[in-house]
Formats: C-alpha cells, sequence, structure tokens
C-alpha cells in the first residue's frame, strides 16, 4: 500500500514539477518581458529549486565518450557484454588510431568492478571507472532495477549475487586469461565468498582482488548504520521496509525494498548538509554562477536516482552480514546454481593477492572492517597483501574525486601491476576454518597523509537502506 500511495503522489506532483521547470525558463529567459523585472532572477531560482526536488530522477548515463592515455584522446564504447535477468555485464571498450596507443591498450590488465546493488545505479562509481580507463580494460556489474524485472524471472537472492560474480570472473577469464576484480563496499562480502568458492573447487582464480570501504567484519568499529541492523530484528525489517511493486512496473507484484524508502534514509543521515546545498544552490542560481549550480545537478542527478532491491537478496544480505556475521565466524553456506550448498573458505585462497582500503572517516564501514579480509585468507603471504587507509578520506573519498585518483588510484594500479602474473599457491595453512581475527603482520599499511589543497569530495554518499541498507 505504501509504494502505491508514494506512485500516486509522484504522479501527483509530475505536472507541477513541470510547471516549475517552464516558470523558471521563463523567468530567466532575456527575451521575456518578466524577465527584465528586478525580482525575475530569484522568482527563476526558486522555481528553478522546485522543480529539482519535485521532479523524478531515472537511472543516469555513464556517460564518458573518451579518455587520455599518455596525451591521446581514446574513445570509448560502452556496450553489455553478458545479460542477466537481475544485472549486465557491461563493457567500455576503448579505441584508437595511435599505433603505439593502440598497443598499449592491448596489453594493459582486465578489471572487473564490481559495483554495489545497494541503492545506488553503478553509475555512482563513474569516476572510478574514467580513472582507471587510461590503464585498463574495465568490465563494471551494471545492477537493474528489482521492479522492472518480472517476477517470471524468479527472485534474486544473496546466493544469485555470488553466483553471478563467479559467472563474470568466468566470462573474463574465458576472454583474456585471467582477471583483476575491484569491488567497492557491500560487494566487497559477496566476492570474497566467489574467489573462495572458486579456489575451495580448484578453480582459477582472479590474480587479484582489491576491497575498498566494505563490511566484511561488521562488528569492528560499528557505525550508525550498523547500530540499526543490530537493533532491529529480521522480522522488523521484513514487515516494515518490504512492499510489492505496484501494477504499473514490469516487475508488479515483486517483494522490493523500495528506492525511495531507500533515499529517505539518505535524506535522514545529513539533513543538514542537504538543507545547505539546495540553499546553496538557490543563491548560485540568484548569482549567475552557473558553475557551481551545474556542479549541484550534476551531483544530486547520481544522489536522486535509486532503484529498488529484491527483497530476498535485502534481507538476507541484513541478516548474512550484519547481523550473523557469516562470512567471518565461517558458517556462510552458498547455494550454487546446481543447487548443492557449499562452505565460504577464505583460507582456501592461495593465488589471488589482496589489497584492501579504508578511508579514516568513513562513516558508513568503520575502520577495520575491511582489513579484516587479511585475518580471513591464512592462505596468503605477507607479500600477496596489502593494506591502505587513506588519510582525509571518508566513504565516498575513497572511489571518487580527488583522494581517488591522487591517493587510492595510484596504489591500487601498482597493486594491479606487481600482480599481473599467476604465482604458485602458498604453502597451506594450518589456521582452523573460519577465523575472524586480523593478522596485521600480514599487511603493508600505508599511512596516506593529506595532500595539501586537496578539497573536499561531494557529500558523502549513503549506500545503504533506512540507515541500515545504505551499505554500498
Amino acid at each position: 500500500m505504501l509504494y502505491a500511495l508514494y506512485e500516486t503522489q509522484r504522479s501527483f506532483m509530475e505536472p507541477f514539477a513541470d510547471f516549475a521547470l517552464a516558470t523558471a525558463k521563463f523567468y530567466s529567459s532575456p527575451t521575456a518581458l518578466l524577465g527584465k523585472s528586478p525580482m525575475a532572477q530569484r522568482i527563476a531560482a526558486g522555481y528553478e529549486l522546485a522543480y529539482r526536488l519535485a521532479k523524478d530522477y531515472e537511472k543516469p548515463a555513464f556517460g564518458i565518450p573518451t579518455v587520455e592515455v599518455d596525451g591521446v584522446g581514446v574513445a570509448i564504447h560502452e556496450r553489455v557484454e553478458v545479460d542477466k535477468p537481475f544485472c549486465e555485464l557491461r563493457r567500455f571498450k576503448r579505441f584508437s588510431d595511435d599505433p603505439a596507443t593502440l598497443t598499449k591498450l592491448k596489453g594493459q590488465p582486465v578489471v572487473l568492478v564490481v559495483a554495489p546493488l545497494s541503492g545506488h545505479y553503478a553509475t555512482l562509481l563513474r569516476d572510478t571507472v574514467r580513472t582507471m580507463l587510461k590503464d585498463h580494460k574495465v568490465y563494471i556489474t551494471d545492477w537493474k532495477n528489482a521492479r522492472l524485472v518480472p517476477l517470471s524471472e524468479g527472485a534474486f537472492h544473496l546466493d544469485d549475487y555470488v553466483n553471478y560474480v563467479q559467472e563474470f570472473i568466468r566470462h573474463l577469464q574465458g576472454a583474456y586469461g585471467n582477471c583483476h576484480v575491484v569491488s567497492v563496499c557491500q560487494p566487497t562480502v559477496p566476492v570474497m565468498a566467489a574467489v573462495s568458492l572458486m579456489a575451495s573447487r580448484g578453480e582459477p582464480t582472479p590474480l587479484s582482488m582489491t576491497m575498498m570501504g566494505g563490511p566484511i567484519d561488521a562488528r569492528r568499529s560499528p557505525t550508525e548504520v550498523n547500530d540499526l541492523a543490530v537493533n532491529r530484528s529480521y522480522e522488523w525489517f521484513e514487515n516494515n521496509v518490504i512492499y510489492p511493486v505496484p501494477r504499473k512496473f514490469a516487475g508488479a507484484g515483486r517483494r522490493v525494498y523500495p528506492g525511495f524508502l531507500q533515499y529517505s534514509g539518505f535524506v535522514a543521515m545529513n539533513p543538514d548538509r542537504h538543507a545547505t546545498s539546495h540553499y546553496d544552490y538557490f543563491k548560485n542560481l540568484v548569482k549567475g554562477d552557473d558553475a557551481s549550480a551545474e556542479a549541484h545537478r550534476r551531483f544530486y542527478d547520481e544522489y536522486n536516482a535509486v532503484l529498488d532491491m529484491d527483497a530476498d537478496y535485502y534481507l538476507e544480505t541484513i541478516h548474512t552480514v550484519f547481523q550473523e556475521y557469516k562470512l567471518v565466524n565461517g558458517t556462510w553456506d552458498v547455494r550454487s546454481p546446481d543447487g548443492e550448498f557449499e562452505r565460504v573458505r577464505p583460507q582456501d585462497i592461495r593465488t589471488t593477492a589482496l589489497f584492501t582500503v579504508e578511508g579514516e572517516l568513513d562513516d558508513i564501514s568503520g575502520s577495520g572492517q575491511t582489513h579484516a579480509a587479511h585475518g580471513l585468507c591464512t592462505g596468503l603471504d605477507s607479500t600477496q597483501m596489502r593494506h591502505l587507509e587513506a588519510k582525509g578520506a571518508g566513504h565516498y573519498g575513497i572511489f571518487s574525486g580527488r583522494r581517488w585518483r591522487e591517493v587510492v588510484y595510484p596504489q591500487v594500479r601498482q597493486f594491479i601491476l606487481d600482480h599481473a602474473t599467476p604465482r604458485q599457491p602458498a604453502a597451506s595453512s594450518t589456521a582452523p576454518t573460519g577465523a575472524a581475527e586480523p593478522a596485521p603482520a600480514q599487511a603493508e599499511t600505508v599511512q596516506t597523509p593529506l595532500l595539501a589543497g586537496v578539497t573536499a569530495a561531494p557529500p558523502a554518499l549513503p549506500q545503504r537502506g533506512p540507515r541500515m541498507a545504505r551499505k554500498g
């Protein structure tokens, strides 16, 4: 009922949003009579702000037409490589007519970027992709809005997420021989499971996995987000935040955690910050500061675009990651596409190098939550593991913005290069199954000083739902 009421309200607001936009253009037009009145700029700014607050935000485009490689422009063609019911494996193929550049591009590593399925679209990692395209062949998981997936496609579980990741890894291994994996926030847990299961079966595993700001062990330095998951039961989430998709959508009847609830949780995290940002936008419009106004539009076009998540996936993530801590407790069994249950054993990973990245000021995944992966991967030696704590970086800053480009990315790039060739398995570990304590001696911690002149990234994007499911 709540979802249906929300859609009715949104449909009711749509003509008012269109009216606000038309009025804003009328008062800002230099050729219109009212556009020359003393208050025209303020009136236009007010209606423009009203339009932005009332409009519906669709999925943004990645919008990466070109990147520059060593001073040479390289064209980017974006296409879907693998189309699954709930996800597309999207490729950013690079083209150049410069022979030297083309030769260089062909020899660069292949990277699978696993984007969060936690409320925002994969375009949230646009800056991550754009930066990595200079030095890598890049693929990304582009998760679909569950309200657009027909019921005939079945449900989507956390196990399906893990199986999707394995399928995409195998696809790249088949095409290129091997690949590297980069996961940002929420997918660090299913990526760890996917690689662990492949290792346990004796399959080839990725050359490296980079895990950034994720809840490998959500018990460490718990944040406000983690606290909500602990203080509310599984039944509470199922009874209070799960709703059927209305009839107007292709996924009518599917039980989902709706995007509009996600968005409410996002805003509730920092209401004062958002109010200030919108007021600054109004003032910039009045002053005619087009550059600042456009930066605001770009940020909120992304921030306000949210998607629904299948209820089974959402609830299982809460239970497995934030309530039972099954990965670190060694009690997580994943159902394969064949229906067999397999235990997730990170200690079986021998040949996939591990790089963990945390932001010093991350208020989504607290300090130590991602680093805990080192204590689980006891089959790796010290030369295969590294840790970075980015000084002055929040959650958003470790994968987007200047700190990502100038502090984090150079070390990610170097780590991938350092592990560009397969290695023989390390000696067997005698650590007990499910060991959860970190092994600091195995990880090289890099304390990165705050760069002089680095400006703050856009408002940190909360990535989990009504305070809890914003994990991303």
